[in-house]
């Protein structure tokens, strides 16, 4: 009973999309506020009918509901309860309740919290959204329902992918998809304001928050996934360049790109037509990552042969969302006026670099991604582009990036002296010669070009902390008098300095473990030790652990440095019965600087020893520690209430204040 009647909220929620896509938008060319506020309605509505179909979808998971097929093919009764609840959306049909689920939740979030919005502008809004809410709700009634039945329901399931029962992948997803779907709001608003034809201050302080949810939780979910990746895979890499991975990078890049782009219009008014078409473009990106990696698309051209009604509705959705959005903007954008001129020296001027190089780097991946695909798909035969292709073209775009972030929240708006911002970058260029001597005094020489990068994540870090101490005046003015602008000081502003100093600090910890991280692979025995940059591995024991659904074989590894105890690893080998894989599970001791990592494989021929690997990984901890910083900057400009709310508060004025006559102009 619960399965039909997830089925019978989809199947509403649809109907209730294809009424919020319709009567808002007709309301709003006639000036009809009766049909106009029908969206709201339609919103709320929408909501509460895929919370009831991803609840029931989640409770035939919890309960191993198996007469329902998308349980039979996820889930298991042995499986632990959180990996139960990750089944939900750890598959193509439950990825995307997922999805329309997170949809609704923004579109009403809107209708909440859009009551300052111009009514006309908020319906047109919730239209768009209503429209990618029918995209996705009639492609998963037609292809992909995820409430099909059983007859005659199997005693026990299929159980998850093992790869997907892992902590990191239960909650990788959710955020990705927050990222993903939080960038259709600024889809719709761009939609909105083309078909209105304005475009102000006002739109980019309603944007940029919607922006900034997206953002943050992509940056996240992009951090989790490296981060599992890195743990569970035991190849210790934290990034590999394949098409899933690019596939969430690709809107993070865009999205970068539209956060600076939407500050130039609310500040300057000016750049309204590339923002506009930057909230297009990251939006399609996201629906490129969502759709053609869950349908296979992504990784081989054969997955249309495997299910061709999921290919053409890819094909049709993506061709309707880019190619309408695209043509509605060529359309209406000449009709954007453009703001204030600017001095390339300028605060817009550093911006307008960055988002030429976000974008041009972004361009990369996506021509790296897609291009094997495109040549598969046309007769080329098959082609590989790996790392080195992305290694050799994206990370030299990404340098100046890193160069002028330091600079750019110095500049002043309209025109700028860049000799007096370098003058207040003295320590900033200080600190990274500091870091780039340390480099060479801890690692050497080589490779030079990874000195260098350290020096430069060294003058980002210290570039954000000097835009904070440049704002609060520090040491040119009494220290209670900065710690006073310092509690004043805007939460954009703390955000702003938080992310980029994420951002150099993550730039560092890529930089220290692709250029100096030791390896070293061979053959144990039990009671045998190898050396690994100064650390002591030795072999202890290998014996079976039980796990729920799986066994284990555990090794037990102690680790000294100059004979001193440093840490004890326990990396194992888990075997999965009822999906016949086996995953490896890595053991890693870490502290502030480096990481320990420790793989053991199978036995090796002669029966006696295990294959292992060993790794020490240099500043590696720092990837996610930068990243956590990004997300954090984000959520502090968030709670800034100058992007929370489009509309500067008003405050009621006493009447007897009121009565006082205003001081005369000095």
């Amino acid at each position: 009973m619960i399965p039909e009647l997830g089925h019978y909220a989809l199947v509403l929620a649809l109907v209730v999309a294809l009424v919020q896509s319709v009567i808002p938008l007709w309301g709003a060319a006639r000036r009809d506020a009766a049909m106009m506020e029908v969206g709201r309605t339609a919103a709320y509505c929408q909501f509460a009918a895929l919370a009831l179909a991803f609840g029931a979808l989640t409770y035939a998971h919890v309960v191993s509901d198996f007469s329902v097929l998308n349980v039979v093919e996820n889930s298991h009764t042995d499986k632990p309860m959180l990996y139960k609840v990750a089944g939900v959306w750890g598959n193509h049909e439950g990825s995307l309740v997922l999805w329309v689920f997170i949809l609704a939740l923004f579109g009403a979030l809107v209708a909440a919290f859009g009551r300052n919005l111009p009514a006309s502008l908020r319906a047109r809004v919730l239209a768009v959204q209503g429209m990618i809410g029918v995209g996705f709700l009639w492609f998963m009634v037609a292809t992909s329902n995820p409430f099909t039945r059983v007859d005659p329901a199997p005693l026990n399931g299929h159980d998850l992918n093992p790869l997907l029962q892992d902590p990191g992948l239960a909650f990788h997803p959710p955020f990705l998809y927050l990222g993903y779907v939080g960038f259709s709001l600024c889809f719709s608003f761009a939609a909105g304001a083309l078909i209105e034809g304005r475009v102000d201050a006002a739109w980019a302080r309603w944007v940029r928050p919607w922006a900034l949810i997206a953002w943050s939780s992509l940056t996240l979910g992009i951090a989790m996934g490296s981060w599992w990746s890195y743990y569970t895979l035991g190849w210790g890499g934290w990034w590999f360049w394949d098409p899933v991975e690019n596939a969430s990078l690709m809107p993070w890049l865009a999205g970068t790109a539209l956060l600076h782009s939407a500050i130039v219009v609310e500040k300057r008014d000016t750049l309204k037509s590339w923002t506009i078409l930057l909230a297009i473009v990251t939006f399609t990106l996201s629906l490129m990552g969502t759709f053609l990696v869950r349908s296979g698309v992504l990784t081989s051209v054969h997955a249309f042969a495997s299910d061709p009604a999921r290919g053409v509705f890819i094909l049709a959705l993506l061709v309707v969302a880019t190619g309408g959005s695209l043509l509605l903007y060529a359309l209406r954008a000449p009709i954007l006026k453009a703001g204030g001129l600017f001095a390339p020296i300028s605060r817009e001027g550093g911006l307008v670099l960055n988002n030429l190089l976000l974008s041009t780097a972004c361009a990369t991946v996506f021509l790296g991604t897609l291009y094997p695909l495109f040549m598969d798909a046309v007769g080329g035969g098959k082609i590989s582009i790996g790392p080195p292709f992305f290694n050799a073209t994206f990370v030299p775009l990404m340098v100046p990036v890193v160069a002028v972030m330091a600079m750019g929240p110095l500049l002043s708006w309209k025109r700028a002296d860049l000799a007096g911002v370098l003058e207040r970058l003295k320590i900033a260029a200080l600190v990274g010669v500091l870091a780039a001597l340390a480099a060479l005094w801890l690692a050497g020489t080589k490779p030079v070009l990874a000195v260098l990068a350290l020096g430069l994540a060294g003058w980002a870090v210290m570039g954000a902390v000097v835009d904070v101490a440049d704002r609060i005046r520090l040491f040119r003015m009494p220290l209670a008098d900065s710690l006073s602008r310092a509690r004043h000081l805007p939460r954009g502003a703390w955000g702003t300095a938080i992310a980029h100093a994420g951002l150099g600090v993550a730039v560092a910890g890529m930089v220290g473990t692709s250029a100096w991280t030791t390896e070293a692979i061979q053959v144990l025995h039990i009671g045998q030790s190898v050396d690994v940059a100064g650390y002591s591995f030795r072999l202890d024991s290998v014996a079976e652990a039980p796990g729920p659904n799986y066994t284990a074989r555990r090794a037990v590894l102690t680790v000294t440095r100059h004979g001193d105890f440093v840490a004890t690893l326990a990396p194992e080998q888990r075997f999965y019965p009822v999906t016949r894989m086996t995953t490896t599970g890595a053991a890693i001791h870490t502290n502030f600087f480096s990481d320990l990592y420790a793989v053991v494989g199978e036995p090796a021929p002669d029966g006696t020893g295990y294959n292992t690997r060993f790794y020490r990984h240099p500043l590696v901890p720092w990837i996610w520690v930068g990243s956590i910083l990004m997300m954090a900057g984000g959520l502090v400009s968030l709670s800034d209430r100058r992007l929370r709310v489009g509309v500067p508060l008003k405050r009621a004025v006493p009447r007897a204040a009121a009565a006082i006559p205003p001081a005369p102009a000095e």
